[in-house]
């Protein structure tokens, strides 16, 4: 069910939200937090998608921040519940003219009380993210840094103004080829790595911070190299005195795990979507300090 409203005000739509739960039923029971989406210059729709399917994991209240863009000074709004709203309520903010400007003032009355807060930039990400007007209310950040033109301009600026709570998608989409060097070299007699090859799509922020991590954590070369005719990691190589660890995934689906004097292992390990990545981050509030670490590490090894 959508309530439109237009020309509104932030009292007339938790009005409307009152009389939304009467119809329906009470509805925010077990709300865990509030997912703040400042969609500016993202796909509305899709980023509304991805934040429905991570609401039936994690129940919240939505409040998506997409600016329309006119210049006369006004507020539409729109009120998803039921079957539009995945497992939460979706407040859409359409603010145009000065309350473009005003993103905090729109968004406090909305917050569920007594929930955590957090921040979802799905494009744009801003320079200093603990202090844009929605990332100052947050205890957790999360930016995509994955559709930026300059991926490592910006990392760094990322890494200038970051604050514990940060994370960035780019970082969550490696969680798994992180899990699984890690584990294969544990598995090494001598865990020495002299060099590591990653191999991959252009322009890859997961790749950057991926080679800073391999760099800090084991103190050896990095050999990236980028084909634009793919998309994601395609193989991964770490060069170890017993011989090559390797993670090759060519058809962007299935990998072959190849180690030193062991078979050849087939593990499947398709490309991570946003909504496998919001859902993860949504599972921690508290700090990520090894993101923090990885991310400090790329600015000093580029600067």
């Amino acid at each position: 069910m959508i309530f439109t409203l237009p020309q509104t005000t932030t009292v007339e739509i938790n009005r409307v939200l009152v009389e939304s739960r009467k119809e329906g039923g009470v509805i925010t029971l077990g709300r865990v937090m509030t997912l703040v989406v400042d969609a500016t210059g993202a796909d509305v729709e899709h980023a509304i998608a991805s934040a429905n399917v991570a609401s039936r994991e994690h129940p919240c209240r939505i409040i998506v921040f997409a600016p329309a863009g006119a210049s006369e000074d006004r507020l539409d709004a729109e009120i998803r519940v039921g079957g539009d709203a995945g497992a939460s309520e979706v407040i859409v903010l359409r603010p145009s003219g000065e309350q473009i400007r005003h993103a905090d003032t729109l968004v406090t009355p909305l917050l569920l009380p007594d929930a955590p807060i957090v921040a979802w930039w799905p494009a744009a990400v801003p320079d200093a993210v603990s202090q844009a007007p929605l990332g100052q209310m947050a205890q957790r950040r999360i930016t995509d840094s994955k559709g930026e033109s300059h991926p490592a301009a910006t990392l760094r600026a990322l890494a200038a103004g970051h604050r514990p709570g940060d994370t960035d998608l780019a970082w969550t989409r490696v969680t798994r080829w992180r899990a699984l060097l890690a584990s294969a070299l544990e598995q090494m007699t001598d865990q020495r790595v002299t060099r590591a090859r990653i191999h991959g799509d252009t322009n890859s922020p997961s790749i950057l911070l991926l080679g800073a991590w391999l760099k800090r954590a084991l103190g050896c070369d990095i050999e990236a190299t980028y084909d634009d005719r793919v998309a994601g990691l395609q193989h991964i190589v770490l060069e170890t005195p017993s011989g090559e660890i390797g993670i090759f995934r060519p058809d962007g689906h299935h990998a072959t795990l190849t180690q030193p004097g062991q078979p050849n292992h087939m593990i499947a390990l398709r490309p991570r979507t946003l909504n496998d990545c919001l859902a993860e981050e949504l599972r921690r509030l508290d700090d990520d300090p090894v993101y923090g670490e990885v991310l400090a590490a790329f600015a000093d090894q580029t600067s």
